[in-house]
This record gives structure tokens, sequence and C-alpha cells, in this order.
């Protein structure tokens, strides 16, 4: 059974959580964000609390909750702080610069990398070597940062490559003659 879904989510204030049937729409400061919850899972609200509960005949709806309750909690956190992730470039010559919903990229390809940013998701690059991805739904900007990423990741013998600030590259030691 599921423990996460027995915890209930916090509305803060500035933040609306509106319940119709299934569907769950949360308008805060930053944006609004949807979500067509399970038929598995109840919802109600209660003194400025989201509860969810799971249906005991049904095999897996705890943990349908409980997803429901993680994915209903980061709506409520992006509409009222929004996320972020932020990435390193690191080699000769590699550099980021955003312009509008674009981020140009050079990678040490013989062409430079031009990504379109997708709808709700911003880029901001505070230095050559910085992007600071940043919106209100943690999955697309955590899909953004890992696109991004794609494009170099980081190779164990030199740290080149594009990589997530808080990550740490294992590094491996050069072929031994």
């Amino acid at each position: 059974m599921s423990r996460v879904a027995k915890n209930p989510v916090t509305i803060p204030s500035g933040v609306d959580v509106v319940i119709k049937g299934q569907n769950v729409s949360v308008k805060g400061g930053k944006g609004t964000l949807a979500l067509d919850v399970s038929p598995m899972v109840a919802l109600s609200t209660e003194d400025g609390k989201v509860l969810f509960a799971g249906d005991e005949s049904v095999k897996g709806s705890w943990a349908q909750a409980g997803t429901a309750r993680s994915l209903v909690n980061n709506m409520v956190i992006g509409c009222s702080q929004g996320f972020q992730k932020k990435l390193l470039l690191n080699g000769v010559g590699y550099r980021a610069q955003a312009k509008g919903k674009v981020l140009n990229l050079t990678l040490g390809f013989s062409h430079p990398v031009a990504h379109a940013l997708p709808e709700g998701i911003t880029a901001e690059t505070p230095t050559q070597t910085e992007i600071v991805i940043s919106g209100i739904d943690k999955q697309a900007v955590g899909e953004t940062a890992a696109k991004i990423r794609a494009y170099r990741p980081p190779e164990p013998y030199k740290g080149k490559g594009i990589k997530y600030a808080d990550e740490h590259i294992i590094r491996k030691a050069a072929k031994k003659k």
C-alpha cells in the first residue's frame, strides 16, 4: 500500500486548485496546469489540502493514488515557485546563447546547434558556459534539459560535454603504455 498517497498536498496562498470529477486544475502566480487523474483515485479538498484515496477493491489503486499525489504536488509547486535545471558546458570553444525561443549551442561540431524550446519553457544564459532551463511543468523542464544534454554528454576522460550543475562525472585514467 502506498504511503505517499496518505500525505495530503498543502495548497499555499495564491494558488487555486479546482477538482471537477477526475480533472485537477491548478492556477497560480506563474501559470495554470491541468491533469486528468486515473478513475481508480478518489480526490477531495479539505481545509486547504488535497486528499487522495485508492479503491481497496482494485489492485494497484493505491499506487495510482501515490502517483496522482506526486503529480498534483509538482503542479502546485510549479504554479507557485516554478522549476529550474542548470546545465554547465565544459570544453574548449563550447558556448551557449539564448535568443527568444531558440538556444544556440556551439559544441565542437562542424555546425552550430539550434535547439527550439517548447511552449512554457525558457532558457537563460548568465554566462557563455551556463544554461538555466526554467518553467512551471517539472516534466517538461527535465525533458528539455535532458535533450540539450544529449547533444554532447560528458565524456569520462576529460569531462568535456554538457552536464547538470549537480552532476559528478566519474573520471577514467588515460591509457598507459
